[in-house]
Parts: structure tokens; C-alpha cells; sequence
């Protein structure tokens, strides 16, 4: 008896890099069901970018690295990538190609356009349309994006804020083109061993426990505004010095800045430390009181999750598809972007406040943990697939 020919999944993805992209393309990888085949390819991380290759050997996923696939635009590394997408199609022959974040997106779509294959997906984990690039290059990507979503099967969103963003603000293409699927993950973890994990943490740091630590996870880059964070953490220390610490959390091109910042803020009297990237984020997590973000563009936030799994009050300026994840003043507090006063506000609240904080924390989970599952990503996306399938009739 012949055995039923699987399903071919080309997944590209820019760069295997610590975030939600990486985590998206493990899942949806690994947990697909038997009827598909899935070959990941990926770029290199950047320079001061944590390596996330852990993450798909601690859920048995091998990738295919691209090396020449660079995050920055290059002529030169971009041709080449190109020419190695177009032969791994040629050689794989997929039935789809789903490609996930902005280089990828492009590259991808553009080799899988020339090679003919019969769907091609492409899902925006964030997008470039504000805060990264002045106005000629933002029209120039848009424009870009408008022309690879005509030509696209389907667009995926991750939350409803997103699917409006494409769809009414930066009219990358009609409504009828765009699936939301929410991103997943694996959120048991961030329930498990709290109590000894927050010990451990706290001693490992030398946190007392009625110090309130406040951390700020994600890459030391422009679009994440550190220089807002440290503003409102030397407002926060104006009036209080005692029993408050703050974290920065992760690497990248501002290191140097924000360290001469903090290092200056130290001497101020004010207990505020940088560490890298931390690979066990649950056992992290469960030492923090809470977790902040004060991006000006986001996707949808992975730390902002895996803080409310891990029963963690957030704080997060109002970008990208935050509404969609913080229930604000329920699970944490959600602030208009460069509002300082009112972060300031919402933070020396929470400090105050350990029933409040309590009360978040208890909200978080039940919040976040069956919205943002991995299974349930992986089914959603299985059905979409498959109804895609059904209408170009690809057997």
C-alpha cells in the first residue's frame, strides 16, 4: 500500500535570532502533524544578537542556515541568498513556501515567485512602516510589500492590531488576504517550580525579597527606546532609592551608550544593573516583580507573554499588537507611547502596590496561557494550509 505523499513546507525565516520569529518557526516545524514535511532555513544572528539555536535543539528542530541572508539590505549578500533560496526550492520542491519577518519575506517570496511555487505565505511579526527609517525608505518598503502581498497566496497578522495596520493604515493589501493566527508558545514552563526559581534568582542577583526588581528584556536597539526606560527610572528613583532595582536585559548596538547611562545612574545611588541575553527566561521571570517595555514599534512582544505566564505584572507603551496581549488593568498597565508622566505614574503604583501586583499576577495566566499555546498555533495554521490547498486544488 503506497503511502500518502506528504505535504511540502519550504519555512524561511531572517535570522535565528532570540524573539518571536524564531520561536513561530520552531513550533510550526516541529508540531505540525504527520501529514506535513517542514525544511527550516534561516539567516545568522547579528552581531550582539543572542543566538536562539537552543531553542530548536531543545524541541528536536534541525535548520538549514543561510548565512548570506543578512538583516540589513545588501546587493551583494542579497543576490546570493537569493540564488541559494531558488536552488534549496528547486531541490526541496514545495508545496508551500511560508516566510516570516521582512527579509525573509522578501528574498523568499521573490525566489519562490520565479520557481512557481503553488502557495506562498508570508507572516509580519512587525514591520518597518514607522520608527526605523526615515520617509524615503519607509515608502520604498512599503512599496515593496505592497507589490510581494499582490503577488502572495495569503498574509498572516498575529494579532487583530496588526491585521488593521496592513489593511487600513499602511494598505499593504485588502482585508480578504489577511489570517490572523496569534503566535504560541510554550508557557507550562513559566508556571513550574515559581518559589524555588524565584529563590534562586534573587540569591543569584542579591535581591533581598522585599526589594521590587523591575526588569526590561529585548535587544539594546533604537526601536526599543531604552533612553525612555532609564528617563523613567530616574523620575521613579527621584523620591525612592531604597528597596527598588532595576534590570536591563539582553545585547546589541547600544550596549555602550546605555551601559555609560547606567554606570552614571549607579553613582546617582540608583541600583540598576545590565546583564546579556538570559537563556532560561521562566527562572528569571519568577524573580522579577515586574517587566517592562517601551518600544516605539512592535509585533507582538514575547516578553510581555512569558512575563504574564510567569504571573509577572507588565508595563508597556502602547504599540504593534500590545492591547492585544496586556489586558490593561487587569494584567498590567498599557501607557500612550512617550507619556512619561503616566508610566512614571502606572511604575511608582506597582511599587507601592504588592495586593495590586498580586492581584495582576494572578490574571496573567489565565490571560495568556490557552490564547498563546504552541498546539494551538500549530492546529490554526495545519487548517489554514490545508483550506489553501483545497482552493488551488494542490495534491
Amino acid at each position: 500500500m503506497n503511502k500518502k505523499k506528504k505535504i511540502k513546507i519550504l519555512r524561511i525565516i531572517n535570522r535565528f535570532n532570540i524573539g518571536g520569529p524564531t520561536y513561530n518557526a520552531t513550533f510550526l516545524t516541529g508540531f505540525l502533524s504527520d501529514r506535513f514535511e517542514t525544511l527550516l532555513v534561516g539567516g545568522l544572528p547579528e552581531e550582539g544578537e543572542a543566538d536562539s539555536l537552543h531553542i530548536l535543539d531543545q524541541y528536536g528542530v534541525k535548520a538549514t542556515l543561510l548565512p548570506e541572508m543578512k538583516r540589513k539590505p545588501n546587493f551583494f549578500s542579497d543576490k546570493k541568498a537569493l540564488k541559494k533560496l531558488k536552488e534549496i526550492i528547486k531541490e526541496y520542491k514545495p508545496d508551500i513556501v511560508h516566510t516570516h519577518a521582512s527579509k525573509a519575506g522578501a528574498l523568499g517570496r521573490k525566489a519562490a515567485f520565479d520557481c512557481s511555487v503553488p502557495i506562498v505565505l508570508h507572516t509580519f511579526h512587525g514591520h518597518v512602516f514607522h520608527s526605523y527609517f526615515g520617509k524615503i525608505k519607509t515608502f520604498l518598503f512599503k512599496f515593496i510589500e505592497q507589490q510581494l502581498a499582490k503577488r502572495s497566496t495569503g498574509i498572516i497578522a498575529i494579532s487583530d492590531i496588526q491585521k488593521q495596520e496592513l489593511t487600513e493604515t499602511y494598505k499593504i493589501c485588502s482585508k480578504n488576504k489577511v489570517k490572523v493566527i496569534p503566535l504560541g508558545f510554550d508557557l507550562d514552563r513559566f508556571r513550574q517550580n515559581k518559589t524555588e526559581n524565584r529563590k534562586k534568582i534573587r540569591d543569584q542577583y542579591g535581591f533581598q525579597e522585599e526589594v521590587v526588581v523591575i526588569a526590561i528584556i529585548g535587544r539594546l536597539a533604537p526601536i526599543k527606546n531604552h533612553d525612555f526606560f532609564l528617563e523613567i527610572v530616574k523620575k521613579v528613583c527621584e523620591n525612592r532609592k531604597k528597596n527598588v532595582a532595576f534590570l536591563i536585559v539582553g545585547d546589541g548596538e547600544l550596549k555602550d551608550p546605555i551601559s555609560k547611562n547606567v554606570n552614571q545612574m549607579k553613582q546617582e545611588g540608583i541600583d540598576i544593573r545590565m546583564t546579556s541575553w538570559v537563556k532560561n527566561i521562566n527562572e528569571f521571570n519568577a524573580g522579577m516583580d515586574i517587566i517592562c517595555l517601551t518600544s516605539n514599534n512592535e509585533g507582538t512582544p514575547v516578553s510581555l507573554i512569558e512575563a504574564q505566564a510567569s504571573g509577572v505584572p507588565v508595563i508597556s507603551t502602547d504599540v504593534g499588537g500590545v492591547r492585544n496581549i496586556v489586558n490593561n488593568g487587569e494584567t498590567g498597565f498599557v501607557v500612550k507611547i512617550g507619556d512619561i508622566d503616566a508610566y512614571v505614574s502606572k511604575m511608582n503604583l506597582l511599587i507601592e502596590d504588592k495586593n495590586l501586583r498580586d492581584q495582576f499576577s494572578a490574571k496573567g495566566w489565565e490571560h495568556v496561557g490557552s490564547k498563546y499555546n504552541y498546539k494551538k498555533l500549530a492546529d490554526n495554521m495545519e487548517k489554514y494550509y490545508l483550506e489553501l490547498l483545497s482552493e488551488k486544488n494542490v495534491k
